[in-house]
C-alpha cells in the first residue's frame, strides 16, 4: 500500500533533476544491459563502470516488497509431494488414494459423504424397481404374519397400593376440594401468635408445607400459623395444577 506514495516522491525528485543524462558510466539505461556487459568484461578480464538506471516502478515496486518480506515475482516454494497440505502440480502425475482431504491431519481421510453405489449404507426401500426385483405379494405376507406373531400386547394393571403410613397426601386432597384459593372455609383466630410468612420461609415449598399442615390437624385446625384466611390452604399452596391434570 505504500507503493503509490513512493511513486510520487520518486517522480517529484525527477522532476527536479536535470531533464537529460550525460552519456557516462556504462553508456546505457537499463540494468540487463549493463548485467550482459559486465558478464563479458569479467570473461575479457576488465571491468565496467556501475550503471544508472532509469525509474522503473516495477523495480521500485520489488525493492518495497523485498523489504516486506514478500519478493514480488519471485516463484512460490515447491509445495509438499504428499501429506497435509498437499497440492497436485501440472504432470505430477495420478494422486494416491489415501491422500489426505481438504483440512484432513495426516495419515487421516477425509469423507466427503458420498457413499458408492451397491454400499449397504443406503436403504433402497424407496426404489420401486430395486423392491420389486427382489420381493413378491407373498414375500410381504410372509413379513406381515412374522410381524404380527412377535406383536404382543401389555394389558394395563393396577396401580400397587402404597404400604405403610406415608402421612396425608396432598393430591387426594386438592382433588377433594373445589373452592378457590383465598375462600374462608374454616374457623381461625383473630390472634396471629406468629408471623405466617417467616413460619412458611422454613419448608422447602409450599407442597412441604401443605403436607405439614395436613399432618398437623389441617385445614379444621391450624396448630402452625400457616393459613391465616382459612381456605385450608397453607403457604400459597395452590390446588388447581392437581385438579387440571385429573382433567
Amino acid at each position: 500500500m505504500r507503493l503509490p506514495s513512493v511513486m510520487l516522491v520518486a517522480l517529484g525528485l525527477a522532476a527536479c533533476g536535470p531533464t537529460t543524462v550525460p552519456d557516462s558510466g556504462a553508456g546505457f539505461q537499463d540494468y540487463p544491459t549493463y548485467l550482459r556487459q559486465r558478464e563479458a568484461a569479467l570473461a575479457n578480464g576488465t571491468s565496467v563502470a556501475p550503471a544508472t538506471p532509469e525509474f522503473s516502478t516495477q523495480r521500485m515496486g520489488e525493492a518495497i516488497n523485498a523489504a516486506e518480506g514478500s519478493p514480488m515475482g519471485t516463484p512460490l516454494p515447491a509445495q509438499p509431494a504428499a501429506g497435509y497440505g498437499a497440492i497436485a502440480q501440472p504432470g505430477a502425475g495420478p494422486l494416491a488414494a489415501d491422500r489426505p482431504r481438504g483440512d484432513a491431519p495426516m495419515g487421516i481421510q477425509q469423507q466427503s459423504g458420498e457413499v458408492t453405489p451397491g454400499s449397504a449404507a443406503i436403504s433402497d426401500e424407496q426404489d420401486f424397481s430395486a423392491v420389486s426385483s427382489r420381493e413378491t405379494i407373498q414375500s410381504d405376507a410372509e413379513r406381515l404374519a412374522r410381524n404380527r406373531a412377535q406383536y404382543q400386547v401389555i394389558q394395563p394393571t393396577a396401580l400397587p397400593e402404597r404400604v405403610g403410613d406415608t402421612g396425608p397426601s396432598i393430591v387426594q386432597f386438592a382433588l377433594s376440594t373445589s373452592h378457590p384459593v383465598g375462600t374462608p372455609m374454616y374457623k381461625r383466630s383473630a390472634l396471629q401468635l406468629n408471623n405466617p410468612e417467616k413460619t412458611c420461609a422454613r419448608f422447602g415449598s409450599p407442597d412441604k408445607a401443605q403436607e405439614e399442615f395436613l399432618a398437623s390437624g389441617g385445614p379444621e385446625k391450624d396448630r402452625k400459623g400457616i393459613d391465616p384466611d382459612g381456605d385450608g390452604y397453607a403457604c400459597s399452596w395452590d390446588p388447581r395444577p392437581f385438579r387440571a391434570a385429573l382433567n
